[in-house]
């Protein structure tokens, strides 16, 4: 008698996608930049899952995106599927009813990490925290990954909101980001990555929130919104992107890269932990920033960045002003100031434009919006980077969660993926360009001795931060000179 395929439905799509994509290989790597697709493909996976399903996410917003996705999780796990979900607690409060519905489900499990420890108190607990566990406050989980029964991982910098997946937020801005789908070897290190969160004392049930929620009542109607969310306007879109995708295969192209080709980074949960200042802590534990020092140091031809939040230190700038000297081509893009939703940490970036230009690294700068581009990628305020990543010498890419800036460097915990192979740095390296052109950013340079933005299709030069209001302005001017870097 033949014993039944243990083999769930999304492992046989993925063999069937290597098989087709890259046969005799076990390893796949796949870039996507398109936000819909970004939204499909975890979609797809939930679906697709016959075993577990493992998400870890700075931010699960409450509005049409999370509510699509929060619902896959739930009808994957009515299936038997044996879900579990890690979110930063910084966005837990106002959020007990979600946690409550996903939480009470007998094969659904949330923690929440670093999270405050006087929730009991209710409403007043917030300030308390505030007002004596900042330090607590101040240290959280930035990672991001969805992993679908250990076979498929997807990983970067997309939170989990409207935002990040094309779909115009309230008065908000949309983002552009950046993911990796790993098959084989790279999703088994993701799901390492989760376990050791997982497991770490600052991860912590989220039964007492779920239950405070249930007191209060509105279970029942969160069910019924969750239900509904897919009958929205704002969800059609996502939902028909979701519709195409083949029934027998992943629905996105992978490059067979081999074995040994990715490596998952990340920092160890303890980094969030109270005791050593953030710098040496993260030194004594080891951490995703040493990692990225050490890919970048050795390139010998040139360097690629792209970082929403960019605020290099005097470390980062040495680091970079070395490449140069070797004559290593350096191009950094980042936000503009009326592209940033963080001004602040504008402000810390800008103070290093200067002695940047000086030693000859390119800087652009990404617009607020762009009228080549649909409304749908653009929001009612305008569009901002959040793709972190970076190619070296046409071979090695990074995607992740890792902004170049001293929160992610020794605040946060972070996570990311390398990926040693030419064609996924080629991929990489085409959104630098598409960023790059002047129709999305503009080029920082020096004219006489100051500061310009170059616009590429403008005869002129601009001679201050373009399209910024004053008070923006002002605001970031302020930032420059206050000694908070490490807090950027």
């Amino acid at each position: 008698m033949d014993r039944p395929d243990p083999t769930t439905p999304l492992e046989h799509r993925v063999k069937a996608t290597l098989r087709r994509d890259c046969p005799g290989d076990d390893a796949g790597v796949a870039v996507v930049c398109d936000a819909a697709e970004a939204f499909a493909v975890r979609a797809d996976t939930a679906r697709g899952a016959g075993r577990s399903l493992d998400l870890q996410y700075y931010m699960w917003r409450g509005d049409v995106t999370g509510h699509l996705l929060a619902q896959e999780a739930v009808r994957a796990a009515e299936r038997g599927v044996k879900v579990r979900l890690l979110l930063d607690d910084v966005y837990a409060p106002c959020r007990e009813r979600l946690l409550a519905v996903l939480d009470l489900h007998p094969r659904i499990e949330v923690r929440l990490f670093n999270g405050p420890r006087w929730r009991l108190l209710g409403r007043l607990g917030l300030p308390l925290e505030l007002l004596f566990g900042n330090w607590r406050l101040n240290r959280r989980m930035h990672n991001k990954s969805w992993i679908a029964d250990g076979c498929v991982a997807v990983v970067g910098g997309r939170n989990i909101g409207d935002e990040y997946f094309g779909v115009e937020p309230q008065g908000g801005i949309s983002f552009r980001d950046l993911d990796l789908v790993l098959t084989g070897p790279g999703a088994v290190q993701a799901l390492q990555v989760f376990n050791r969160y997982w497991t770490s004392p600052l991860a912590r049930p989220a039964a007492r929130a779920a239950a405070a929620s249930v007191k209060r009542g509105g279970q029942q109607a969160l069910h019924h919104k969750l239900a509904n969310a897919e009958h929205r306007p704002k969800a059609q879109g996502l939902l028909a992107t979701l519709a195409r995708r083949p029934l027998h295969h992943l629905g996105v192209r992978l490059t067979g890269v081999g074995r040994r080709a990715v490596t998952v980074v990340a920092d160890p949960p303890a980094k969030a932990q109270r005791g050593l200042g953030a710098r040496k802590r993260a030194r004594a534990a080891g951490g995703i920033a040493a990692e990225i020092a050490d890919a970048l140091r050795p390139a010998k031809r040139e360097v690629l960045l792209i970082s929403p939040y960019f605020v290099p230190g005097r470390a980062g700038l040495a680091l970079l002003c070395e490449l140069r000297a070797r004559g290593v081509r350096v191009s950094v893009i980042t936000n503009s100031l009326a592209a940033t939703d963080v001004v602040a940490v504008h402000g810390g970036y800008a103070k290093y434009r200067r002695p940047l230009l000086e030693a000859g690294v390119e800087l652009f700068e990404l617009k607020a919006r762009s009228t080549s581009e649909p409304a749908s990628l653009i929001g009612s305020r305008g569009a901002a980077l959040h793709t972190k990543a970076f190619v070296v010498d046409g071979s090695l890419a990074f995607v992740g969660s890792f902004n170049l800036d001293p929160r992610s460097a020794a605040l946060n915990t972070e996570m990311g993926a390398f990926v040693r192979h030419v064609a996924v740095a080629e991929e990489v390296a085409a959104e630098h360009v598409r960023l790059a052109d002047p129709a999305l950013s503009w080029k920082v340079v020096l004219e006489q001795g100051a500061l310009a933005w170059q616009d590429g299709m403008e005869p002129k030069n601009r001679q201050r931060e373009p399209m910024a209001s004053t008070w923006r302005r002002l605001l970031a001017w302020v930032v420059q000179r206050l000694p908070v870097e490490e807090q950027l």
